[in-house]
């Protein structure tokens, strides 16, 4: 690789050959020109005859990147740039994700894991058609309800052809995105938004006498859901509302209905009697809606609402209101769900907060889940009652805030929230049946015994840990073979990890708290896992924050990367480094100006015994920093306070003395 007149920035109009497949190491004073000739030059000419080599059509939207300022550069291989920098501020990348670990796991858990019931813990075992038919009775004489087909299931598109298909089938409607619809005028669906898209099998009631309609039904819904049927749109039998009711108070009234209800042929909990999907590898990302987490978006936090900030004085009651998001108290109609939910509680509203039992406050706030609570409302047509289930306080508020378009009411709301761990998924980001499924295995554990964990422990578990759990998992059969490829990749990626000294990471660490020396080696062990031949390779001082003990392990690593048939540029001052190159370019002899040369080139005999050289002084031993016999003691104020974050900052250096101040340190000792 020849370069010829390169002028960037502060070269002097500098020449040189880098041989192919070698390592090469650019060092010398800080401002000297290392990085213009590396990055700014040979890493920027790659990039832009990549685009060049573009159709015109995919140059349009990648723009054109300006030549160098080199009057030839021949020879040049495709380039990859590993610089020192975060590797951004996408809350929803971890350590998994950017070494594509997490990709791989997902499918070993989907196909090998052993699926739990999240209720008991128990395994999942096939649901035979008699339990099937026992659930739908069990929901009680006159409950109606309908009988679905899942054909769609959180996808985009039109699908005109799908019901044009359920139509020729016999099937007269369909439930799509939660409303029943005619197959014979369906709607217009919006292609870039996703749909969940349910064929009408039959609408029931629960009587003992149907019994066999339901089971053929269900034989219906099965195999056309593949082996799935949900009872939807469930209306339990209960009391109606007395005298004449307005149809828009009836509307508000309709909180009786339940949620659906999934069997499935394959997977069903015989003990508690419900049914679940079959594991796959969607249903493990945090970044699918297939398997983020409901309440959090797969983000394992939230910004929610804080209760200390809702109810700043305690001495006020319920329907004061104590909650201070309330600008004025509950109306008629919120008042009379919350007294119903106070006499499901057996509570008073009209106790001070701080009064109120604490199991009593935490329903208020968030909820009593599933209970089926009853109201009565009396209005001017009479008094009535109806069911509904209470979601509470805050949920109500979440409402408010998501739906609100007004900038000054939504920062309203939001002078009561605080981020903190979703309260769900306890910062997992996966549904329930997701952290459900488990691998059991010999080593991991805490003192490397046996364990079984699923994914999000898994992934909580330090880098040396995470590999002997994958590395001794307990499979047999079909499993073993199932897992054999998705292991064989797991465990070479965390072998690259540790190579390159960063075992004490674990892979649900999220990609902004890394720092620039992490996400760095990160990349680098991701592109050693890629297996890439034939490749221009530079990084920006891969050293920078890596203990002295783990320089070796780094050091191989980006051995091993040339000895696949790579060219390493090294921009670096570490002394390690220098001597396992196989070539030494030094640039100087000073910073800014009175840089941009190169000064010496070769082994690292060859720059120490140049005597213009900076670097060379100090590998030769000519020139040295002493370390200090005495330290400055330690005072309260040199003690960073907790919750503040560390300046992150690089010194100056104005000579040559501080570009080799680590090597000098680690020679004394």
């Amino acid at each position: 690789m020849l370069v010829v007149g390169a002028r960037e920035h502060n070269l002097a109009n500098v020449s040189l050959s880098l041989p192919k497949n070698r390592l090469i190491c650019f060092t010398g004073v800080s401002g000297s020109g290392k990085s213009s000739l590396a990055f700014d030059t040979l890493y920027a000419e790659g990039q832009r005859r990549y685009i060049a080599s573009l159709s015109s059509y995919a140059r349009q939207f990648m723009g054109e990147l300006p030549k160098p300022d080199v009057d030839q550069i021949s020879g040049l291989a495709p380039s990859i740039s590993i610089q020192q920098k975060t590797g951004g501020w996408n809350p929803r990348s971890t350590v998994g994700t950017i070494t594509q670990i997490h990709d791989y796991a997902r499918v070993l858990f989907a196909r090998a894991g052993t699926p739990h019931c999240p209720e008991c813990g128990k395994a999942i075992t096939a649901q035979t058609r008699e339990q099937m038919v026992a659930r739908v009775l069990a929901l009680g004489a006159g409950t109606r309800f309908l009988l679905l087909a899942p054909r769609v299931q959180g996808q985009k598109g039109e699908y005109r052809d799908l019901f044009a298909e359920l139509l020729n089938q016999g099937f007269a409607r369909a439930r799509v995105d939660g409303e029943v619809i005619d197959l014979a005028n369906p709607p217009a669906l919006d292609r870039y938004r996703r749909h969940d898209i349910e064929a009408v099998v039959d609408r029931l009631v629960v009587k003992s006498h149907v019994r066999s309609r339901i089971a053929e039904a269900l034989d219906t819904a099965l195999t056309v859901g593949a082996g799935v049927a949900i009872i939807g749109n469930i209306e339990p039998a209960g009391e109606s509302p007395t005298g004449s009711v307005p149809k828009a108070v009836a509307a508000r009234a309709r909180g009786d209905r339940i949620r659906d209800i999934l069997l499935s042929a394959g997977y069903a909990c015989t003990a508690c009697g419900i049914s679940f999907e079959p594991p796959s590898p969607q249903m493990f990302s945090f970044n699918s809606p297939q398997g983020m987490c409901s309440s959090c978006d797969g983000l394992g936090t939230r910004y929610d609402f804080d209760p200390d900030l809702l109810v700043p004085d305690p001495a006020l009651r319920f329907l004061k209101p104590c909650i201070a998001a309330w600008r004025h108290p509950p109306g008629r109609w919120r008042r009379h769900i919350y007294e119903g939910v106070a006499a499901h509680l057996g509570i008073d509203l009209r106790q001070p907060w701080r009064d109120l039992p604490a199991d009593a406050r935490q329903a208020l706030l968030y909820g009593t889940g599933d209970a089926h609570i009853t109201c009565e409302y009396r209005g001017r047509q009479g008094a009535w009652k109806h069911g509904v289930t209470f979601e509470g306080v805050i949920a109500e508020l979440q409402a408010a805030h998501k739906k609100s378009r007004s900038p000054l009411v939504r920062r309203f709301y939001e002078q009561f929230m605080r981020q903190s761990t979703c309260p769900r998924c306890k910062g997992a980001r996966l549904r329930p049946q997701a952290l459900a499924v488990t691998l059991a295995s010999a080593g991991g554990g805490p003192a490397g015994g046996a364990t079984r964990l699923n994914i999000n422990e898994a992934s909580q578990l330090p880098i040396d840990r995470a590999l002997a759990f994958f590395s001794h998992l307990k499979l047999d059969g079909v499993r073993r073979i199932i897992a054999e490829e998705p292991l064989k990749e797991i465990g070479a990626r965390l072998r690259f990890l540790m190579d390159v000294g960063l075992d004490y990471l674990t892979l649900d660490r999220a990609a902004p708290t890394l720092a620039g020396g992490e996400s760095q080696r990160i990349r680098l062990a991701s592109q050693i896992g890629c297996g890439l031949v034939g490749v221009l390779y530079v990084l920006d001082e891969p050293s920078i924050g890596l203990h002295p003990r783990d320089n070796r392990r780094l050091l191989s690593s980006l051995e091993r990367l040339r000895d696949m048939g790579n060219t390493v540029v090294v921009v670096e001052h570490d002394r390690d480094t220098m001597e396992v190159a196989d070539l030494i370019v030094d640039f100087g002899p000073g910073p800014g100006v009175r840089g941009g040369q190169i000064v010496a080139q070769g082994s690292v005999g060859d720059v120490a015994g140049e005597t213009k050289s900076v670097t060379g002084a100090y590998l030769a031993g000519r020139e040295t920093i002493e370390v200090p016999t005495a330290r400055r003691p330690i005072t309260r104020a040199d003690v960073r306070p907790a919750g503040r974050k560390r300046a992150r900052h690089r010194p100056a250096r104005d000579d040559g003395s501080a570009a080799v101040a680590k090597n000098a340190a680690t020679d004394k000792r």
